[in-house]
């Protein structure tokens, strides 16, 4: 099933919203997963390098599985889930198409 999301679009002479349905292709949805999978990837990797400084700067042993586990703290703070790439790649659809850039 293709991703879709719904977005607001103001009309003249109506005080109410136009709801528009944009749906992105299996292309660009697996476009937009391969790149919040790199880009994951690479928040993991900071996530951490900054644990292990964490761990350094207030002397405490960095056993892996503690470095792993405050890495996966942060990581779960900083990362971007699939769905809110899909929703901004449904937004540049949305505003090329109608125009808006709200």
């Amino acid at each position: 099933m293709a991703f879709s999301k719904s977005f607001p679009r103001t009309i003249d002479k109506s005080t109410y919203p136009v709801w528009e349905e944009i749906y992105l292709s299996d292309e660009e949805e697996k476009a937009v997963e391969k790149q919040c999978k790199e880009e994951n990837i690479v928040l993991m990797k900071e996530c951490i390098d900054d644990a292990k400084k964490i761990f350094s700067e207030k002397n405490l042993k960095d056993f892996q599985s503690d470095v792993i586990k405050a890495a996966i703290a942060l990581f779960e703070k900083r990362a971007s889930h699939s769905v809110y790439w899909k929703e901004n790649k449904a937004k540049e659809k949305f505003d090329k198409l109608f125009g808006e850039k709200a």
